[in-house]
């Protein structure tokens, strides 16, 4: 295999290079594959990105070296990659704007993935055509086992979850995450900021510890998660991220945070993390499960 090649893709011309370099050493996963499996699921992943400035964590040496988080466009970014520049106040490099690209087309996804952008991570919300800065338009819950806990006690409060939501008319959609839990997602209205959003789900979650201590927490120190299910609900903070639906994660092995069906997750006991190569069976015939993006949903009470 070359060590560079010129790809046209969806008209556009890009490089890749070392596409039999080994990214995952536990099962002997190559760049080649990795840009393969992002290509196979761009029509369902897309959707899920657009719009979204997209955080990355890339692995240049493989997972078994250690990766970098991105938030900054990288040097030499094509110009037709989209990209927008908004506020960072807070950020630990002290930046006071940081330029994201937005992956708006499989062109940019192949391009990310050839940086061995593994891992994509955006917010709850979007920006606009001119860059403006919208309310999320989803609440996210995303379910963190503490050991001994795992998969199976992050489904069974997922279920919980689930119920609590629906008693204000939203409809979630559960997914594995490719590490230890699984996330789950609401559309919401997008008329509401992120600190109402933010709010509400704490309010949930205190209120689903309270009734099944032995088995959630929701206060942020680790000391107390032991055994439990952290339910983190300050993923919906503005300055937050998510693992993107159907992203690859930087294991040993290619997992992938890979939406479920909710019989699935009530079956805790056989509910296991997704590979790659998992995917094209289930898209043949589940379709595409990922939470749904640009129809809207209810305010919150």
């Amino acid at each position: 295999m070359p060590e560079r090649e010129t790809l046209e893709v969806d008209g556009r011309r890009l490089t890749v290079s070392n596409l039999a370099k080994v990214l995952y050493p536990g099962d002997g996963t190559t760049k080649h594959q990795v840009i393969e499996h992002y290509v196979r699921v761009a029509e369902v992943l897309l959707p899920q990105l657009s719009g979204r400035p997209a955080t990355r964590k890339r692995w240049p040496d493989g997972t078994g070296r250690q990766p970098f988080f991105e938030k900054n466009a990288p040097r030499g970014t094509p110009a037709w990659v989209r990209t927008v520049t908004l506020d960072s106040p807070g950020s630990t490099r002290n930046r006071e704007e940081v330029t994201y690209p937005v992956v708006e087309g499989l062109a940019t996804l192949v391009w990310l993935a050839n940086l061995a952008a593994l891992e994509l991570h955006t917010p709850q919300w979007t920006v606009g055509p001119r860059g403006g800065v919208r309310h999320p338009d989803r609440l996210v819950v995303d379910l963190d086992p503490g050991a001994p806990a795992g998969l199976a006690e992050c489904a069974e409060v997922a279920c919980l979850v689930r119920d609590r939501l629906a008693a204000d008319d939203l409809e979630t959609f559960p997914v594995t995450s490719g590490s230890k839990g699984l996330q789950l997602y609401a559309p919401i209205s997008g008329r509401q900021d992120a600190d109402v959003v933010r709010g509400y789900a704490h309010e949930m979650a205190t209120e689903l510890e309270a009734a099944h201590p032995r088995l959630i927490v929701s206060r942020m120190a680790k000391a107390v998660r032991g055994g439990k299910v952290f339910i983190d609900w300050s993923q919906n903070d503005s300055a937050k991220t998510t693992i993107t639906p159907y992203s690859l994660r930087g294991l040993d092995r290619p997992f992938v945070a890979a939406p479920r069906t909710w019989l699935e997750v009530e079956d805790p006991g056989s509910l296991t993390q997704l590979l790659t190569t998992d995917l094209p069976e289930r898209l043949d015939t589940l379709g595409d499960l990922a939470p749904a993006t640009g129809r809207g949903g209810p305010r919150l009470p």
